[in-house]
């Protein structure tokens, strides 16, 4: 089901886009002999991937997934072994050293960005490392009971980088966040539940349809109050006071939106009594 884009996607090695429904993109990572690590190409594609999503106006949200047994089991660390191995390749600041050719947006595009769409994650199988980096920033999380999610990075010498320190404690607490972290343990899908890292769990297999009803419902709504309450939402998670954010987004974003067509049209639906039809947002 490919709805009328106005744009073409920017190609992306080894991953696979479909549009499971209108409004809807879904993104299946595709290296499953390596279970889904992402490499640099990958990085680089991915986050010009969701720079794409933000600006085509027939898109509202999308699903990330894997194929195989794992959504993503991190860094591609052969990848990274063999650059360790070429000195022209070392880093030489400590700088240098923390980029690791990722993006601006982080791991896989998606562990630092900001964004404007909402991205929802189907975590199908293993979610280690820089997968797990993802789904903490990520706006949903379903999960296959199968699901397994860890840092390891303390194990093999190296530090989860891309964001997800700084933002695993909003989610999970401090002393959970030290656990997951510092030992490396994993945790299951009943236990990431509990700790507020999924919204809920399925049946295995049924992850990827079960994210995109979310993501219907969500396509569903105003996308101009979808963009404008997801940024409010998100200069929470980001630290802002909540004085401060609630006059920001007045200031900044509830004005743009205040002249949109869209505002317009959802109270005049309302009080016609028939469903809204949306425009693609100005925002």
């Amino acid at each position: 089901m490919t709805p009328q884009l106005t744009t073409s996607p920017p190609p992306v090695p080894n991953v696979l886009l479909s549009y499971p429904s209108p409004q809807v993109l879904l993104i299946t990572l595709n290296r499953p002999k390596d279970l889904n690590c992402i490499n640099t190409p990958m990085h680089l594609g991915l986050d010009a991937l969701y720079k794409w999503l933000d600006a085509e106006p027939s898109l509202r949200c999308a699903v990330l997934t894997g194929t195989g047994r794992a959504f993503c089991a991190g860094a591609d660390l052969k990848e990274w072994d063999s650059a360790n191995n070429r000195p022209d390749t070392l880093p030489s600041t400590p700088e240098a050293a923390q980029d690791r050719s990722l993006p601006a947006s982080g791991f896989g595009g998606l562990s630092r960005r900001g964004g404007k769409k909402p991205v929802i994650c189907a975590v199908n199988g293993i979610c280690f490392g820089g997968g797990c980096e993802m789904i903490v920033n990520s706006d949903m999380v379903i999960a296959d009971q199968r699901a397994v999610f860890g840092l390891p990075e303390v194990k093999i010498g190296v530090v989860a980088l891309a964001g997800a320190l700084t933002r695993l404690v909003r989610t999970v607490g401090r002393q959970r966040a030290m656990e997951m972290a510092l030992t490396g343990r994993p945790l299951d899908s009943a236990e990431a539940e509990r700790w507020g890292l999924v919204n809920r769990i399925v049946p295995d297999g049924q992850c990827v349809a079960e994210a995109v009803k979310s993501a219907e419902a969500i396509a569903a709504n105003s996308p101009d109050s979808v963009i404008v309450t997801r940024e409010g939402i998100k200069m929470g998670w980001e630290g802002v006071g909540a004085e401060e954010g609630t006059r920001l987004l007045a200031e900044n974003w509830y004005a743009r939106m205040d002249k949109g067509e869209n505002m317009r049209e959802g109270v005049r639906s309302f009080v016609e009594k028939r469903k809204p039809k949306w425009v693609p947002s100005m925002l």
